[in-house]
């Protein structure tokens, strides 16, 4: 049974930092892309940061430069290291998972998906 639990959310200040962790089990880690998703204005979703098989990262244009994606498939973990935060960036972050060598960018159609982590920026 394949299980994503999200954490490292919480309330921070106008241009601090925090870090997401995704844990992930019941498959194999290396075999999936993997992304972080949150909603969007106007939209189900957008895609904050998705990153293939291969290592291949894409970045929200809004994020681009102040956030990182990564994967340890050692440790079945994904991350994203968010810094300088703006008060935009408040959103219930998720983190999916989907057995293709590269993720959709919105998320639509990924197969596995966590309960999501609440990342508020107060200004």
């Amino acid at each position: 049974q394949v299980q994503l639990v999200e954490s490292g959310g919480g309330s921070v200040q106008h241009g601090g930092s925090l870090r997401l962790s995704c844990l992930a089990s019941g498959y194999t880690h290396s075999s999936f892309c993997m992304g972080w998703f949150r909603p969007a204005p106007g939209k189900e979703r957008e895609g904050v940061a998705p990153i293939d098989v291969d290592g291949d990262t894409r970045y929200q244009p809004s994020v681009n430069g102040r956030f990182t994606i990564s994967r340890d498939n050692e440790k079945n973990i994904l991350y994203l290291q968010m810094t300088n935060l703006k008060p935009e960036d408040t959103a219930m972050c998720y983190c999916a998972a989907d057995l293709a060598l590269s993720c959709s960018d919105t998320g639509a159609g990924m197969d596995y998906w966590g309960k999501g982590t609440l990342v508020t920026i107060s200004s």
